[in-house]
């Protein structure tokens, strides 16, 4: 209830719901990208090497300024991707080791700058170790603003070049062959991505940023097959992290918002991979259980049905006895074939086989069981 009453009148909880908000969004939708085209682990490696960028960026200008960070966020993210792009295409190291070292390098030339940083006289105007975890509550309104404005055009490119985008991900050799060009999309991608992480720093930091990219879409890929489906229930999910994060952290104290954001986009990955709908983990475990059902009961009347080819007469009855050695023989089963009309019941004592019986059995061994 406070929360409500400050969001009407709290000028510090008013802007970061906007900033968290708007972050969420951003990241669901370019987080998608990044699940779909299996690169979770480039958004880590993106925001740990934005570190040096934005040491440098104070060491240059000796302020502490948003735009400067950003700026050099941005371009030491950028040259990590370029980095880690021109290793995995020119060398036979993969990706998950070229993401390593990236990532290790350039967050180990951070730290070392911040090291630096903190014995120069200036070092109280620099706070750059709030973008190790993220400081939310730093965040002003032209931080917003400015935050905002780029999320805006990230959305607008991504529009714009949707088609693109799909067919990069899912079939890149058809992109190729109908001449998009496919390392221009690449960076292109990439870039966003990068721009989408350094966004974020300033409220989740370099550390957990990765996490708000990654969780709303893997969330979101629960419950859908579709793309244009995935991109709105992943940017859904991240405001929706963005924002009850934001509740919960103004309503304690010493509780840091950028770790409860993460920790809330986490709860509704934990969420979806038990409930959701297809492949959530309760849905596949009773999805399996009635696979396991239909087999048995199929290969029950396989079984049954090689017995009656033994007779000329197919409604000859038999002893329910005869079918005991069976492997799949169990009560459950035979009234499930009786209940179906596969076979006639008499007492639990004897059974025949009906024609629908017949016809079934006649077309699981057509289709191989």
């Amino acid at each position: 209830m406070k929360f409500f009453v400050d969001l009407f009148t709290d000028y510090t909880i008013q802007t970061i719901v906007m900033g968290t908000a708007v972050l969420g969004l951003v990241s669901g939708l370019l987080g998608t990208w990044a699940v779909l085209r299996r690169q979770s682990l480039l958004g880590d490696a993106v925001a740990h090497a934005s570190l040096p960028g934005i040491a440098v960026a104070f060491l240059i200008t000796g302020v502490k300024n948003s735009l400067f960070f950003f700026v050099g966020a941005a371009l030491a993210g950028w040259l990590a991707t370029i980095w880690i792009s021109s290793i995995t295409n020119n060398t036979r190291i993969k990706s998950d080791t070229a993401l390593a070292i990236v990532l290790a390098v350039f967050f180990g030339f951070g730290m070392v700058l911040i090291t630096f940083i903190q014995r120069m006289p200036n070092a109280n105007q620099a706070g750059l170790e709030s973008f190790l975890f993220g400081q939310a509550a730093t965040m002003l309104r032209q931080d917003v603003i400015t935050i905002s404005i780029i999320a805006g055009a990230v959305f607008a490119i991504v529009g714009l070049f949707w088609k693109e985008f799909k067919l990069l991900t899912f079939d890149p050799q058809f992109a190729h062959s109908i001449g998009f060009n496919i390392k221009l999309l690449d960076t292109l991608l990439n870039t966003l991505i990068v721009i989408a992480i350094v966004l974020g720093l300033q409220a989740a930091g370099v550390v957990l940023m990765s996490a708000l990219l990654i969780a709303p879409a893997a969330a979101a890929r629960q419950w859908t097959n579709k793309l244009k489906r995935m991109a709105i229930l992943a940017s859904i999910f991240g405001l929706i992290s963005g924002v009850v994060g934001t509740a919960i952290s103004s309503t304690a104290s010493n509780l840091s918002t950028g770790p409860v954001i993460v920790l809330i986009s986490i709860f509704i990955v934990a969420i979806s991979f038990l409930f959701a709908p297809q492949r959530g983990l309760i849905a596949q475990f009773f999805l399996k259980q009635k696979n396991k059902k239909r087999i048995a009961l199929n290969t029950m009347l396989v079984n049954i049905y090689q017995i009656c080819g033994q007779h000329e007469n197919q409604e000859h009855l038999h002893s329910i006895s005869i079918l005991k050695p069976l492997p799949s023989f169990n009560k459950v089963t035979i009234n499930k074939l009786s209940e179906n009309g596969l076979i006639r019941l008499i007492d639990m004592k004897q059974w025949c086989l009906t024609e629908k019986g017949i016809n079934k059995a006649k077309q699981i061994i057509e289709n191989g069981g």
